[in-house]
């Protein structure tokens, strides 16, 4: 008969626990991290090249999410017991994506440039012209004439030379062989991958949700599913209400410019538009740029400029803003100023844009945190125990 193992001298078989694993990963994270450090250069060109391999991609999911509101509009309103609505919708969004981008580059854009292109030609008049009234007034009103001077040349250099590139870069940007050559593979590329994602959105978000509940447990999973959605209301409700905000904005401020007799009323109001989806600094940021060019084209159509800006303003953040946008953020005005301020310096413009939805989530998710660990120490925010609810005894029948 054979004999039996001893069961100490058994070979005893580990299998890795949750906590081993989590070990494991840390480990694992910390010297990826050290590898990148002492590798930055490589590691910023891969990056770089697979960022590049990708963006077709990301670009082609920014244009789905972006018209995926107004497509689940029509298969509510528009098509609701229709065969085909899925792909009628998409059809009728993609026709009014176009529409509208064939009306900015064949109306919009080429009055643009042309502004541009007669900014630059004439700016050599507005500045004699502005030179003289400086000297007029110099001499009027008796000031150091050699301090203004200074000012004044530098203001000039500073404007002829914005005005020159601006000019050169505009033509070739919108230079229909200059975006052929650059770029037609992966605009088709996006477009293409954008209506699969709207096309095939049934399918793709239940695959995500079993690849999370069979990788992580369901509590977490629950809790991040939530966290998902309540950041998509967030970025639907903000990035489409700024569009709606900032286009009804940009036309306001064309059919002023008009009404009070602003010089290059279309370049005006772009600009104004088109900055004023940057949240808080939006207006400053786009006033700027237009009071430069009206002060040397026209001072006085540049004061009549400053006070349409404020009266624009006033009426975006007080009373169009609130009824688009309505509370979607949550966040005061210091931490949208902070949200800004630190997304646009590491992000840039993209940054500023998508920089207050992305803190608004943080700061709901961290003020969730708070609120369970009062909770659990039975404490308010000031430190003092929480009163017990009495308990209403069951009514007696």
């Amino acid at each position: 008969m054979p004999e039996k193992e001893d069961p100490k001298n058994k070979k005893k078989w580990y299998i890795l626990d949750g906590s081993h694993v989590q070990l494991l990963i840390v480990l694992i994270v910390a010297i990826l991290f050290y590898v990148g450090l002492n590798h930055f250069s490589v590691v910023t060109v891969r990056i770089n090249q697979f960022m590049g391999v990708l963006s077709p991609f990301i670009v082609g999911f920014a244009i789905a999410y972006l018209l995926n509101t107004p497509m689940c509009f029509f298969e509510r309103k528009v098509f609701p017991n229709h065969r085909f609505k899925r792909g009628l919708s998409i059809l009728l969004v993609y026709v009014l994506a176009f529409a509208v981008v064939a009306i900015l580059l064949g109306l919009i854009v080429p009055q643009v440039v042309q502004s541009v292109k007669d900014l630059a030609g004439n700016m050599q008049g507005y500045l004699t012209s502005l030179d003289q009234m400086v000297q007029d007034l110099t001499e009027k009103f008796d000031l150091d004439s050699d301090a203004i001077n200074d000012v004044f040349g530098n203001f000039q250099n500073m404007i002829s030379n914005m005005t020159a590139k601006a000019a050169e870069a505009l033509p070739q940007l919108l230079d229909v062989g200059f975006a052929i050559g650059s770029g037609v593979i992966s605009g088709i590329t996006a477009l293409i991958s954008s209506i699969y994602m709207l096309a095939g959105k049934d399918r793709l978000v239940p695959q995500l949700k079993k690849l999370l509940y069979a990788t992580v447990s369901k509590r977490r999973s629950d809790w991040l599913l939530g966290v998902c959605g309540q950041a998509n209301r967030v970025f639907v409700g903000f990035i489409n209400g700024k569009i709606i905000d900032s286009a009804i904005i940009g036309v306001l401020c064309f059919i002023l410019c008009a009404i009070f007799q602003i010089p290059y009323p279309m370049l005006v109001s772009v600009t104004v538009g088109v900055t004023n989806v940057i949240p808080f600094f939006g207006p400053i940021i786009g006033a700027i740029p237009c009071l430069f060019i009206l002060v040397i084209v026209d001072p006085w159509a540049a004061l009549r400029f400053f006070a349409l800006v404020i009266g624009l303003q006033q009426f975006d953040g007080n009373i169009l803003g609130p009824k688009i946008l309505g509370d979607s953020t949550g966040l005061s005005a210091i931490w949208v100023l902070i949200s800004i301020v630190t997304c646009g310096g590491l992000f840039g413009f993209p940054g500023m844009i998508l920089g207050v939805p992305t803190f608004a989530v943080l700061y709901a998710l961290v003020r969730e945190w708070v609120n369970k660990r009062l909770k659990a120490k039975k404490i308010d925010g000031n430190g003092k125990p929480l009163e017990e609810q009495p308990q209403t005894p069951p009514d007696k029948e």
